[in-house]
């Protein structure tokens, strides 16, 4: 039945916030000499898992149970059993939920961004997957509920095989959207407008640079940024020793590794006095 299958929700609460844990624990690990940028895109990993190996899966055996139900429908047996069952497991989802909109809000406000916006543009999917893990099983157990009570109501044992089926749409749906973000994130994607132009703002202002070709900032992980900037120095610092110019430039490196989300910086210099590149490990 409907309600069985959404039985399930917990399950996955359990299991999502498993994998979540781990991602965080090996993300921590310290950068080596086969990760230069450390272990942040492990996170991305373990939710793209998660979409998969939970959401998909389950989704398509919701499916398949209400095929199932469909054929060889069931009668009603302990009505008010179920509806205790789904109320109480309603209760425990909607202070999940609670919690996880709350830490989604937070950092939405900060970043000054509304919830979906944030939803789409996290760098951090630990917070929402569970979210939408959450959403997922509230609406599940409404849809349990209602097949439930209309199977109650009619006698027609189809309604729950209808709400199972619309469980399982709603978990794939869920896999989807969780699998993309993971994906666009392994790819490198590169961060936002609200997040790079701040950044591209910082190069510009230093009186040093004459003009910034090209600013690319990808994600090595959750609110981790590597960023590479390409400037051409003013005129006036093009007829200054090459020494000062390395020192302006570390300087400038320096100042935006101040930054909580940026963890690694590649400036390159281009200009009539000077045309070579000062890597991380080069300036500063």
């Amino acid at each position: 039945m409907a309600e069985e299958n959404n039985d399930g929700g917990s399950t996955r609460t359990v299991i999502v916030a498993v994998l979540a844990n781990l991602a965080i624990a090996v993300a921590k690990k310290e950068p080596d000499s086969r990760h230069s940028f450390g272990y942040g895109q492990e996170r991305y990993f373990w939710t793209f898992l998660a979409a998969l190996g939970i959401f998909l899966v389950g989704g398509t055996l919701s499916i398949g149970e209400g095929v199932r139900s469909l054929l060889t429908p069931e009668p009603l047996e302990s009505l008010w059993v179920g509806i205790g069952v789904l109320v109480i497991a309603f209760g425990f989802e909607s202070y999940s939920w609670h919690t996880a909109r709350k830490q989604l809000r937070a950092e939405s406000q900060q970043r000054q961004r509304s919830l979906v916006e944030h939803l789409r543009r996290a760098s951090d999917p630990s917070a929402t997957t569970v979210f939408l893990e959450d959403t997922a099983a509230l609406i599940g157990l409404v849809v349990a509920l209602a097949a439930l009570l209309l199977h109650a109501a009619t006698g027609w044992a189809g309604w729950d095989a209808v709400g199972s089926m619309g469980i399982g749409v709603l978990l794939i749906v869920v896999a989807f959207l969780l699998a993309r973000r993971s994906k666009t994130l392994l790819l490198d994607e590169s961060a936002p407008p609200d997040v790079l132009e701040p950044i591209r703002a910082q190069v510009a202002q230093a009186d040093w640079v004459g003009e910034v070709h090209e600013l690319h900032a990808v994600y090595v992980g959750p609110s981790s940024l590597l960023v590479n900037a390409w400037v051409t120095p003013a005129r006036a610092t093009c007829r200054e020793p090459a020494a000062y110019l390395v020192r302006r430039v570390a300087q400038l490196r320096s100042e935006l590794l101040r930054h909580p989300a940026i963890e690694h910086v590649t400036v390159t210099v281009d200009g009539e006095a000077a045309r070579s590149p000062f890597p991380d490990t080069a300036a500063g």
